[in-house]
């Protein structure tokens, strides 16, 4: 393995023991010694990688959002009907918020506060082209006449309740994602015609 994989490998490692920290522990709570030891790693070493913690933090919230954004651009620019296209995001954001090592976006929801202005700033652009294709969509459904309300409300409150579910959901119990999915359209849109 060459030098640049390696360092790119363990810069990947911080970010996801950092995220898996942070939302355990929450910003304030975890420390760069923290993670660098979770990682096995000096305490000095995560500074080879980035700046500050708070840089650690923005590196946490981009990989979130990166990582999501290419199944809901598919799903967005897909010719789906407004209906499906909708539920196969509400899916895939379900998937992003409590699927396999999903610490990042409750990261993102819970310490947003804790960035610098600039790294915030950063972050918000990742945030905006993210909600702008949820936006897209709520406005097909609005076009299709599926949605009797304000689309840009209608999103926000959506995607509150969904980011939420990181709270009450435990996997295996329950519904599955896919049910979970079903049912936040149907009470969001009613039922299936």
């Amino acid at each position: 393995m060459n030098q640049t994989v390696a360092v790119d490998n363990r810069r990947a490692d911080l970010v996801r023991v950092a995220a898996r920290l942070f939302r355990e522990r929450g910003f304030d709570g975890t420390t760069t010694r923290d993670i660098a030891e979770a990682v096995g790693m000096r305490s000095g070493s995560p500074f080879y990688h980035f700046k500050s913690k708070q840089e650690i933090l923005a590196a946490v919230m981009e990989e979130g959002l990166t990582a999501g954004l290419p199944a809901a651009e598919a799903i967005a620019e897909s010719a789906m009907a407004p209906r499906e296209k909708f539920q196969a995001l509400v899916r895939a954001h379900l998937e992003i918020v409590l699927g396999e090592g999903h610490d990042f976006i409750p990261v993102l929801l819970y310490d947003w506060r804790r960035l610098t202005p600039e790294l915030r700033v950063r972050v918000q652009v990742l945030r905006d082209r993210y909600d702008q294709l949820w936006q897209d969509v709520v406005s097909e459904l609005l076009a299709a006449g599926l949605l009797r309300s304000d689309s840009a409300v209608a999103r926000l409150l959506l995607m509150g309740a969904i980011n939420y579910s990181v709270l009450w959901y435990k996997p295996g119990q329950g519904l599955n994602l896919d049910q979970i999915a079903e049912e936040a359209v149907s009470m969001f849109l009613g039922p299936q015609p």
